[in-house]
């Protein structure tokens, strides 16, 4: 007995369908008069719509289900619709393919909007607003750049690459910049010393307690004897 399973099978366009109406329209392909094939699509049609009686005489579900017979016909199906006969581009439109942006950044670990800000302010007439502004955005940069590299920047660094990016058309005021204090408290590494040290050495005292009240000789007549454990402290 020869075994057919799906795998062998043609792939369903519509598996909502099911097998049987898809078997159906390819025999429509091999029907010769076209007037015959006409006839023969219709009965499917009226098949395809028992699926949804409620929906079958709507006139929205009929010209989708004629679109839904050319689909599963691979769109080769030449029949008399009472609708214009759709094609494969306007029923599977392919999405127009998106630009990438492929502009090369200067500092990587800065991002693209860093640059995009210090180059929007050479047109910005107004002094004060320009240096509130880089004053924020050199705080953002020394975050960045302690994020990328693990470790504060000199605020001569962050002045030169703010100049790098301005390419020279910004007037940068480096006096206030360069007294820009870091906002990051760095926590020494091993525990050793500050709060680290401190945290740890609390847990200890804590376990020991914990350890003590546990002691079967701090319980009342605990120890060996009951009351021997009370005059073995009292010596």
């Amino acid at each position: 007995m020869e075994k057919n399973y799906n795998y062998t099978r043609r792939k369903m366009f519509l598996p909502e369908y099911g097998r049987h109406i898809h078997e159906m329209v390819d025999y429509l392909s091999t029907i010769e008069n076209r007037a015959e094939r006409t006839r023969q699509a219709h009965i499917v049609i009226d098949v395809m719509g028992n699926i949804n009686p409620l929906l079958r005489d709507t006139s929205d579900i009929a010209h989708k289900l004629w679109d839904h017979l050319f689909i599963m016909a691979d769109f080769k199906l030449d029949v008399d619709s009472p609708y214009p006969i759709p094609s494969e581009q306007s029923l599977r439109p392919r999405p127009d393919k998106l630009p990438y942006p492929r502009k090369d950044m200067m500092f990587k670990h800065y991002g693209k909007n860093v640059e995009r800000m210090i180059n929007s302010l050479k047109d910005n007439p107004d002094r004060a607003a320009v240096e509130e502004t880089l004053e924020n955005i050199a705080r953002y940069m020394r975050t960045k750049s302690y994020e990328y590299n693990q470790e504060h920047p000199n605020n001569e660094v962050i002045i030169g690459d703010i100049k790098r990016i301005a390419r020279g058309g910004l007037q940068l005021d480096e006096a206030a910049l360069g007294s820009l204090k870091s906002e990051y408290k760095t926590s020494l590494s091993g525990g050793q010393g500050g709060t680290n040290g401190a945290g740890k050495k609390k847990n200890k005292n804590k376990k020991q307690q914990q350890n003590a009240k546990k002691s079967p000789y701090n319980r009342p007549g605990g120890g060996s004897g009951g009351s021997g454990g009370s005059g073995m402290r009292q010596r």
